[in-house]
């Protein structure tokens, strides 16, 4: 393991960090807010970050396996750390209301402690949103470019298709083919302010829903989130972004870079597609008793890319819509949107790749001299991948329990416990019970909280990027 180098990236994460915040301060000065909490917090992680950064001089600057998963973990540690910071200085939150608002805002989960986000400074609210941009700039460099090469979960078929689909003649390096999928995700964000302007949105609001649609995040500036502002076309302005924000980026940079055909004939994409007409459909159809025929398309459709986005936007109460509605919003949570997006859940090319292994297992059940393969793309997928998914999925299930279980302890129902486990594990925000569409986790007991957070950076990081680092003989090698 090359700590130094480990050392010295982590310090450059916390010089990003800082010079973010500062961005901050000149908000609060040009709005006659107080700009000390953001200088302040600015400040801290410059002291943290230089000499992480410039006393680390590693002559080795290769990335090992290793580095990859003390990086990974480390940012999404350190970041809420420093990022907590803020909610405290102004008096918006306690410590651990505010590592808990932290870690939603980096892991892009729209789970808050907040009571009223209306009555927070501007600045504050601001920097709320930036930490859901940030989060998820962080997300699509993971989900492209390190998991991947950990080989998490899957994602060395991934890893293949990136490298293959994202190199061409004149610049056939990955590293710089990553810097272009973050000038997508720029291109992204000022498409989605302008967007949200047009629908007639001040330009405050567009600017941090703009940076919390693009990173599927879900913070809002008002406490009822998208159904405060009581506007049709705002809506479905914010139903394209979250559909983009979900695709995977290896696609955006295709469109971008002239092969947007491609998309349509992509398996991932068609996949994601179907399953949110038929989410879509499905909430039409168990709303209408509830809604009227009339009025159910754009709230069905709305949190069918909301829930399977991760982005945890709404506009209505689904408290209310009946238990088949709600269970389809659980489902799409678990399902999520696509790999190398920037959401969470446990993503479309796994859950294809899980489906036809259990296919070709059947078919040997019934032929048990027959050697079925799961082909992918019109490949043979090699046996470790395929492993590799499954094991995912125990991980990311036991993840679920575990969050599941916290809940439960503090005494909450049923519906409330497992909903939340699902739901912040797959960083969507919601769920169901007393933490509800509107409501917040404020009312949980501190040691939940923390628990919780522990269990969103774990979704966040694909479960297996966290837990590795808890083997003994990890740091043993």
């Amino acid at each position: 393991m090359n700590a130094a180098r480990d050392m010295q990236m982590l310090g450059w994460l916390l010089v990003g960090m800082a010079c973010a915040q500062l961005v901050v301060v000149m908000a609060s000065l040009a709005w006659g807010e107080s700009s000390f909490p953001y200088l302040a917090s600015a400040i801290a992680a410059s002291v943290f970050g230089f000499p992480l950064a410039l006393g680390s001089q590693p002559e080795d600057t290769r990335i090992r396996r290793r580095d990859g998963f003390v990086v990974a973990s480390g940012a999404w540690i350190l970041a809420p750390l420093f990022g907590a910071l803020p909610y405290l200085t102004t008096g918006t939150l306690d410590p651990i209301d505010a590592l808990f608002e932290s870690v939603a805002g980096f892991t892009t989960t729209a789970s808050s402690v907040m009571i009223s986000v209306e009555n927070a400074p501007r600045s504050l609210l601001l920097w709320r949103s930036m930490t859901q941009w940030i989060g998820g700039m962080g997300v699509l460099i993971v989900a492209v470019a390190l998991l991947p090469f950990l080989g998490i979960g899957g994602m060395q078929l991934f890893a293949t298709d990136v490298t293959r689909s994202m190199a061409d003649a004149g610049r056939p390096r990955f590293s710089e083919a990553a810097t272009r999928l973050l000038g997508v995700y720029l291109g992204l964000t000022v498409f989605a302010f302008l967007l949200f302007v047009l629908a007639g949105l001040a330009g405050f609001d567009a600017l941090c829903h703009a940076l919390t649609s693009v990173s599927t995040g879900g913070f809002s500036t008002r406490d009822g989130s998208i159904g405060s502002f009581g506007s049709t076309s705002f809506e479905w302005a914010v139903v394209v972004v979250m559909f983009l924000g979900a695709m995977s980026f290896v696609l955006h940079f295709r469109i971008a870079t002239g092969r947007g055909r491609e998309v349509l004939r992509d398996r991932e994409f068609r996949y994601y597609v179907l399953v949110i007409l038929v989410a879509s459909a499905l909430l039409g159809w168990a709303i209408a008793d509830t809604s009227g025929a009339g009025s159910v398309a754009r709230p069905a459709i709305f949190h069918a890319v909301s829930m399977l986005s991760g982005t945890g936007y709404h506009t209505s109460d689904f408290e209310h819509w009946g238990g088949f509605a709600q269970l389809v919003l659980v489902v799409l949570m678990v399902l999520g949107g696509m790999s190398g997006s920037t959401t969470g859940g446990i993503k479309s090319l796994r859950l294809l790749l899980g489906m036809r292994s259990l296919r070709d297992s059947l078919t040997h059940l019934l032929h048990p001299h027959a050697v079925p393969r799961v082909k992918y793309g019109g490949r043979a997928v090699p046996d470790e991948v395929i492993a590799a998914v499954w094991a995912f999925f125990t991980a990311y299930f036991l993840i679920v329990w575990a969050a599941a279980a916290l809940v439960a302890s503090t005494g909450s129902d049923l519906s409330t416990a497992v909903s939340v486990g699902f739901s912040v594990t797959a960083n969507v925000g919601p769920a169901l019970g007393s933490v509800g569409a509107g409501a917040d986790f404020s009312h949980f007991p501190g040691y939940a909280k923390v628990g919780l957070s522990l269990c969103m950076v774990a979704g966040r990081l694909d479960v297996f990027t966290l837990l590795v680092l808890l083997q003994p003989r990890f740091w043993r090698g």
